[in-house]
């Protein structure tokens, strides 16, 4: 038995310097009981074996089932994971920071990785602050109820881990969900805090990305054509998102592109740029380029996403010798006019085949 220091913190206001100690703790080799928005949990540094080994050892834990890797930022999967389908950075999008543990083929190993990124104050800056991998599995026994408060947490590990932070009551009280991503379908192994059809939903939409050069005429002509055309069809099974590939973000589309649109009776007078990032490509199924170079960007900023990326016109089955649609930004108007033809034209196509 060892002396388990407990420390009593405030979600709101928690102590700096319990929370550097917790992660101190965790880094050097020891366990901590954190909260999480779920339940609690006992946090453990991943590369330390003899750590590992004794949180096996105190849950009475199989050794086939391995620790759930909790992270504090979503940039950090691509350290452990690979070939991260679509569903994956979709669920990723809508569901962390939360309840959701995704199970991914594992960069490290020829296992599995589950991760999770929990939507907790604590145990966000006590994961961020150990400066290393954590798992953190819930603070029970292996057969026992996960505890949803700090005395359930503390019952069978008093004397057994290094450090306890009790915060009360957890906000959710129940395990997160988990669905593993490793098969050709999204599997639902465990519904818990969220819902099977909450899953289904966010993975069975579509989404479609259209990327120009500055996000603020093609792009945005694009995305509010398509979207009209989905509107007539009562498509509710498509989001289409809109960017650029240069630095510049936050401006509004042209004058020229609100004008064309205010024809077809579309506002888009409240769209701001933004530039393209390797996220939004992830999470879409289709993504829609106006000229090579801007497929060539996509691809630098995420390869695995080559057989997703076409050039409008190529996808919609134009017939043409060139198949880029070229930009007009700072051109006349007739060019805009010439410029919007084609993109309509297209997207007429673009809405009969997604």
């Amino acid at each position: 038995m060892i002396h388990t220091k407990i420390v009593k913190l405030d979600r709101r206001n928690p102590d700096e310097n319990s929370l550097k100690e917790a992660a101190e703790i965790i880094k050097n080799g020891g366990l901590v009981i954190i909260p999480t928005e779920t339940v609690y949990g006992i946090a453990a540094n991943m590369l330390n074996t003899d750590a590992i080994e004794r949180l096996f050892q105190i849950k009475s834990r199989p050794k086939h089932k391995p620790f759930t890797l909790h992270i504090y930022k979503k940039e950090s999967v691509e350290e452990f994971a690979q070939d991260i389908p679509v569903s994956g950075y979709k669920l990723m999008d809508r569901f962390w920071p939360g309840p959701l543990t995704l199970i991914f083929k594992s960069k490290k190993g020829p296992a599995n990785i589950g991760i999770r990124l929990p939507d907790d104050e604590i145990a966000f800056k006590v994961i961020a602050r150990a400066q290393v991998p954590v798992v953190c599995p819930s603070a029970n026994i292996s057969g026992k109820p996960p505890p949803k408060n700090f005395s359930e947490a503390i019952a069978d590990f008093n004397g057994l881990v290094d450090f306890a932070i009790d915060a009360g009551q957890t906000r959710l009280g129940k395990e997160s969900t988990l669905v593993d991503l490793t098969k050709a379908s999204v599997q639902i192994l465990r519904e818990s805090a969220i819902e099977r059809k909450d899953i289904e939903e966010i993975v069975n939409k579509k989404i479609l990305l259209f990327v120009c050069t500055g996000n603020s005429c093609r792009s945005v002509m694009a995305k509010a054509l398509l979207e009209k055309k989905l509107k007539e069809k009562n498509r509710q099974d498509v989001e289409v998102l809109s960017a650029g590939i240069m630095m510049l973000a936050g401006l509004g589309a042209t004058p020229e592109t609100k004008g064309l649109l205010e024809r077809e009776g579309l506002d888009v007078s409240s769209h701001f740029s933004q530039k393209v990032t390797a996220p939004m490509i992830g999470k879409s199924d289709i993504i829609l380029v106006m000229e090579k170079f801007q497929e060539d960007r996509i691809v630098e900023l995420m390869p695995q996403a080559k057989n997703r990326v076409f050039l409008l016109k190529e996808f919609a089955k134009i017939r043409d010798n060139n198949l880029d649609i070229p930009d007009p930004i700072g051109k006349p108007l007739a060019f805009y006019e010439s410029v919007f033809t084609v993109i309509k034209e297209a997207i007429e196509k673009v809405a009969e085949l997604i």
